[in-house]
């Protein structure tokens, strides 16, 4: 097993909380996350939706406690401020893979800056090596300018200057209170304004959810949704898709530059193709991503399960190892993906 590295001892660790529902807060319309404001209602998840999560929930206990048995990793990782609970696809990842929990940084073999914020500040982890540490801010600004300089390709936009559609969207993470305005306008406290970029075939709008692990782009989900309805959080369909069988290899590039960009050892992309070009562009980043979608099969759900268990895995052994520094392992960013001949790129006007 690798070797601990300690912690600094000037500096009191934090201790997340392992109550999950200490998270929550019970109201009339519904569960209201306590960090976030975030409310989870009707509106958020059905009684449908619900089941197949619950469902989802006791394959993973299950799947987890056989692999703490039979293949158990010798790994702990110490999350801070926050510990993911099981609605993020983090607690996912952790189970699947057979890593343990860490209460408190001595305990642990590397640490991971967790936090369902647009903008923190990571706490002290010492001298271990702290995931995601150097992302502290997934605004919708920042995502878009930072797309830019990769790319090249102007996302974000001034709306009093700029004449047409628009997206203002709220710079905060996981809101979906996107809408489409029509540009001159006065900007609104606390938006952002992005190019309208339209992902659909006119019926129905695509959205490429791309998860990143150690840096680097591993899977995608392909969602679907009605055009007129592209900001809602509910799809209509979502299907496990392979790298190469939605990106160019440039386009795998560019994603995997942005990533670097950003810093993120662990994050969900919402990645969309413009239907007109047929360019992509990276419009949000996500941290805390939930999931996996409830609407996957079970045959997509269990391709997800292995790719975030074997992904998750390597990037927190390379991680752990004596001398490793930064925020990410050079083996998460090697590591081997399946041989694939050709490429199907799949288009807002292909499914």
């Amino acid at each position: 097993m690798p070797k601990r590295t300690q912690p600094d001892r000037d500096t009191p660790p934090v201790i997340a909380r392992a109550n999950w529902f200490s998270d929550l807060r019970l109201t009339r319309h519904g569960l209201i996350v306590k960090k976030t404001g975030r409310r989870i209602g009707l509106a958020e998840i059905t009684p449908k939706e619900f089941v197949k999560f619950c469902l989802y929930f006791a394959v993973v206990l299950v799947k987890g406690l056989y692999v703490r048995i039979m293949r158990p990793s010798g790994l702990a990782v110490w999350f801070a401020p926050d510990r993911p609970r099981p609605w993020y696809i983090l607690w996912s990842a952790m189970t699947l893979s057979g890593v343990r929990f860490a209460r408190t940084p001595d305990k642990a073999n590397v640490a991971f800056y967790f936090e369902d914020t647009t903008q923190g500040d990571p706490p002290s982890a010492g001298s271990l090596s702290q995931l995601n540490a150097s992302c502290n801010d997934i605004s919708k600004s920042r995502v878009a300018d930072v797309f830019t300089e990769v790319s090249g390709d102007a996302l974000r936009l001034d709306p009093q200057a700029y004449e047409g559609q628009a997206v203002e969207k709220s710079e905060a993470n996981g809101l979906h209170d996107g809408r489409i305005v029509h540009c001159p306008c006065k900007p609104a406290p606390g938006k952002s304004y992005q190019r309208l970029i339209d992902s659909s075939d006119g019926t129905t709008a695509f959205d490429y959810r791309t998860t990143i692990i150690g840096r680097a782009p591993r899977f995608v989900l392909v969602k679907t949704k009605p055009a007129s309805n592209r900001f809602s959080m509910h799809n209509v369909t979502i299907v496990y898709r392979e790298l190469a069988e939605v990106f160019t290899p440039a386009e795998i590039d560019i994603i995997t530059r942005f990533s670097e960009a950003m810093a993120l050892d662990w994050a969900a992309l919402d990645v969309l193709r413009d239907a007109v070009s047929g360019r992509i562009y990276i419009v949000d980043v996500n941290k805390t991503d939930t999931g996996p979608a409830v609407d996957l099969s079970w045959r997509d759900r269990g391709r997800v399960m292995r790719a975030i268990s074997h992904h998750f895995l390597t990037m927190i052994a390379g991680a752990a190892q004596p001398g490793v520094t930064g925020t990410a392992s050079q083996a998460a960013r090697t590591a081997p993906e399946p041989i694939r001949t050709g490429y199907v790129i799949e288009t807002p006007r292909q499914v």
